[in-house]
């Protein structure tokens, strides 16, 4: 994990500080969320806090960008209210992936319970949507990715931050290292900065940052690590 650096942002590039929304009482279920709104727990309204505590002595942020679910949106009022009263601005293409049939479920209990769902889930063919409207990776790539490009060019010399989820933020990752390891944990709560280029560059600066969660009670052996619960 790098450092934090609080030199200014090159002119070239936006610093986008990409956060997975606090924990929800279906984070701790193992259950899967997908695009069901889901709202925060206690306990993820406490780390909704602690993001913004740390975020409002760090270098100054523009605006924060969310997707509409409860759980992100209500992640980033907080924020957003602990740093200032920035704005918070909306867009569906940040939203989680949905999962279809696969939705409302504990993922442990998904191939007993819908093993043809389960089946498009594990494939490894990212064209494969999942029975009942849900997404393939390819559709989950094309939008959240063009979502994260538009804002990058908006906010090139600036810092702004994004709320969104863990499969959105794990695609966000395979496009910025093509070639990096296969599996990065997004913890919730936890900060991930992308510097992304107006010439579709993307580079990580640093990746699951939850030092602002230590030693609080709010992080655990386990904590967040079910990037299918979204």
């Amino acid at each position: 994990m790098a450092e934090f650096d609080s030199s200014c942002v090159g002119s070239d590039y936006a610093e986008i500080i990409v956060l997975r929304h606090g924990e929800t009482a279906w984070n701790a279920d193992r259950r899967i969320q997908g695009q069901l709104d889901v709202e925060l727990n206690d306990a993820g309204r406490q780390q909704a806090a602690l993001l913004g505590d740390r975020l409002f002595k760090e270098p100054k942020i523009s605006l924060v960008y969310s997707s509409d679910l409860a759980r992100a949106y209500e992640t980033a009022q907080i924020i957003a209210a602990r740093c200032g009263g920035l704005k918070v601005v909306t867009d569906v293409d940040l939203r989680e992936r949905h999962l279809g049939d696969l939705q409302g479920l504990v993922f442990r209990d998904t191939a007993k319970l819908n093993p043809k769902a389960h089946q498009a889930f594990v494939s490894h063919e990212t064209c494969q949507e999942i029975p009942g409207g849900g997404e393939s990776r390819d559709q989950l790539h094309q939008r959240c990715t063009s979502s994260l490009q538009r804002i990058g060019n908006k906010h090139k010399g600036e810092r702004v931050v994004v709320v969104s989820h863990g499969a959105v933020i794990e695609t966000l990752d395979k496009q910025a290292s093509p070639h990096g390891r296969s599996v990065r944990y997004v913890l919730n709560a936890s900060v991930n900065i992308f510097h992304v280029y107006d010439d579709g560059k993307w580079t990580i600066k640093s990746w699951g940052d939850v030092s602002h969660l230590n030693n609080t009670g709010s992080l655990q052996s386990d904590f967040g690590r079910d990037e299918n619960s979204g």
